[in-house]
């Protein structure tokens, strides 16, 4: 930049986040806007892509997307797009907005310069204000909304002064270029939207390439900062719930830097990846030390699609010469802490399934330790087929896959538990079970309490009341995997058969809840149900499965009540609602609030004249005055009705519901 007097930056005497002087925006404005008027024929031949409708603004847009695509993603794709995606930022972010685009209005093309920016742009004095730009490399023809949008993203601008610069805009080309106006309030958000994401990509490339050919900290630091204000600044648009923090962001620019230099000189360098055991898990034979080294080299420079990213953790398959297999390392997630935590170290349950031999298809414990940054991190046999992602059983399972998984629960229950840190509950299961979930509640942010209070859900110490209600038979404690959703399933894995991952909510407990849990959060048919509730009972021991007909009514309930809870925190809080199972659940909410209200026995709000009255007339159970609820409770109609699964099978009467007499209501919940 020139340092005469006279001339200056604009972005040295008027950074980002500083208002832009109105005089300098009426300039600026109308320099983009008399650009247009340069005549087609002026100019060098346009690309062969381009359209030969001058009017088109969508294929215009469509144009757009194209090119950002093979100039700027594909060709850095193979570099950075691993790092793209253990940022959680989409690689098909542009695609998927150009495809929600409508129709847009016709105006007629221009020359336009799409980076007249803070940093593009010198402030001449003189009797009039002048501007000149320093950069022609963006020079284009099209849409002059266009060049107008990209001016309004690029200069920063302070949101009170976006619409002064629109405004004026839109007042020098009336005057000069009228039909360049046509349907601005409609299309100019889509071409805004465009170029946030443009710049989002942009600007990570941009701050990734900035680190060199080293690994400097300071640089580390000023990239992560860049990164963590371009993917805030794109957020919505790019599909992401949440922007890793810049802790985060650093750390994975570290890695993906070691990763890049280790491959570039062709060995380990020995100030990178040394990292310290955690004795927790001790050195194997199958995976020699060295190997762990090697394991962490190539992870930084992990393909996109060998990178998964989920609610809790983020997955790299790796290979590692020596090691005849596929391994995944596996760290937690720095983002929003998960509010439902297993009881059991995840690496302690692999442990012992492993050494029980028992015919459970699990990943293998490999390693356990922490990096050159101090980040703890498991390295597990990978369980997914060879050479492509992995495949969940997200719409059900198949009637084979429903026997394996019946199984291998069976097959779980007879692991031996003794060495595994647990602490035993004193007051049974299911009564934990409960205050943890009412405890959940108690713990929740204060939006999502006002939420869960306009939508009817009761507050932590109702629920408590309500779920004291219930009790279930005792059954000998087993290992519980504790989150058997489908995505914690794999299918035609490296074992063959349905392969059970992602075990850190496991926990010791009733074998009924694992069951009922997985029924609840996948897709199951009422005859698969049945197929595997009765293979369930007799694959285990009769200790084990004593008064499942009765009790499996109960887990659902308490399944159907905390889903309305973990479902409406996500989608108040926005953790993890990128990820695939959580778009699920929020996309059926309504679904789940009503099952939940439903079982509680409360009455929606914003329910119908009618339901409310059918609600009513069904006789509500009294609430402790103490206890101020929105709605009255009642017995949920499924723990009323018959258990039995079998319509052929005698039935069984399910074991009588506390009634009003024999409520338990917690003590500081008594009136005086």
């Amino acid at each position: 930049m020139s340092s005469r007097p006279g001339v200056d930056a604009l972005a040295e005497t008027c950074p980002a986040g500083k208002p832009v002087d109105s005089l300098a925006v009426d300039v600026l404005t109308r320099f983009i806007t008399r650009l247009t008027l340069v005549r087609k024929d002026a100019l060098p031949p346009l690309p062969p892509e381009w359209s030969r409708n001058e009017r088109d603004s969508r294929a215009y847009l469509d144009t757009l997307v194209r090119r950002v695509k093979q100039r700027m993603l594909t060709p850095n794709w193979t570099a950075t797009g691993g790092l793209f995606a253990v940022l959680g930022v989409p690689g098909d972010a542009l695609v998927r907005f150009a495809e929600q685009v409508p129709a847009m209005s016709r105006r007629p093309y221009g020359l336009l310069l799409t980076n007249v920016t803070r940093e593009n742009v010198v402030v001449l004095e003189g009797p009039e204000l002048s501007v000149a730009t320093l950069d022609w490399t963006s020079a284009s023809y099209g849409d002059p909304l266009h060049g107008l949008a990209s001016h309004v993203v690029g200069m920063r601008y302070r949101a009170d002064q976006v619409d002064e610069a629109v405004e004026a805009w839109v007042c020098e080309m009336r005057r000069i270029r009228p039909l360049a106006v046509s349907g601005l309030t409609r299309d100019l958000p889509h071409y805004i939207a465009f170029e946030r994401i443009h710049s989002a990509y942009d600007d990570v490339i941009s701050a990734a390439k900035s680190l060199g050919d080293s690994i400097d900290d300071s640089r580390l630091r000023a990239a992560a900062v860049d990164i963590g204000t371009a993917l805030e600044d794109a957020a919505d648009l790019l599909g992401m719930s949440e922007v890793p923090s810049e802790t985060e962001i650093a750390d994975a620019l570290f890695r993906w830097q070691a990763a890049r230099i280790a491959r570039t000189v062709g060995t380990l360098p020995d100030t990178l990846f040394l990292w310290e055991r955690d004795d927790r898990v001790p050195a194997r034979g199958d995976f020699p030390t060295h190997l762990v080294r090697h394991a962490l080299a190539v992870e930084g420079v992990a393909p996109s699609d060998l990178v998964f990213r989920g609610t809790a953790h983020l997955n790299t398959v790796v290979r590692v010469e020596d090691h005849p297999d596929p391994i995944v390392v596996r760290r937690e997630t720095a983002g929003a802490p998960r509010r439902e935590q297993g009881l059991l170290p995840e690496h302690a349950v692999l442990q012992v399934i492993e050494q029980s031999k028992a015919q459970i298809r699990a990943p293998r414990i490999l390693a356990l330790g922490y990096d050159d940054r101090g980040r703890h991190f498991a390295i597990h046999t990978y369980e997914g087929p060879e050479g492509r992602p992995p495949q969940h059983p997200v719409d059900g399972l198949r009637p084979a896959e429903a026997d394996e998984l019946v199984d291998e629960l069976a097959a779980l229950a007879e692991v031996d538990r003794s060495s595994l840190p647990f602490q035993e509950l004193k007051q049974g299961f299911y009564p934990w079970l409960a205050e943890r979930l009412a405890a959940f509640v108690d713990d929740l942010p204060a939006e999502t309490l006002r939420a869960a209070a306009q939508r009817g859900l009761p507050n932590g110490d109702v629920l408590r009341w309500a779920l004291d209600r219930h009790d279930v038979t005792d059954r000998t404690p087993v290992i519980l995997h504790g989150d058997l959703n489908p995505w914690n399933l794999v299918r035609a894995g490296r074992q063959g058969g349905l392969t059970i991952i992602d075990w850190e909510m496991g926990m010791i407990g009733d074998p009924l809840y694992d069951l009922v849990r997985h029924l609840h959060l996948t897709p199951t048919p009422t005859g698969m149900r049945t197929r595997m509730f009765e293979r369930w009972s007799r694959k285990l021991p009769a200790e084990c499965v004593v008064g499942w007909e009765r009790d499996w009514r109960v887990y659902r309930w308490i399944e159907q009540i905390r889903s309305a809870y973990v479902d409406l925190d996500r989608m108040t809080t926005g953790a993890a609602l990128a990820t695939p199972n959580v778009r699920r659940a929020v996309d059926a909410y309504e679904m789940t609030l009503s099952a939940a209200t439903g079982s509680l026995g409360l009455r929606r709000r914003g329910r119908s004249r009618n339901a409310h009255a059918t609600s009513k007339a069904s006789g509500a159970l009294k609430v402790p005055g103490s206890v101020k609820a929105s709605a009255s409770l009642k017995a949920p109609a499924s723990l009323k009705t018959s258990a039995s699964l079998n319509t052929s099978a005698p039935r069984k009467a399910p074991a009588p519901l506390k009634g009003p007499a024999s409520l338990k209501v917690p003590a500081e919940l008594k009136t005086s």
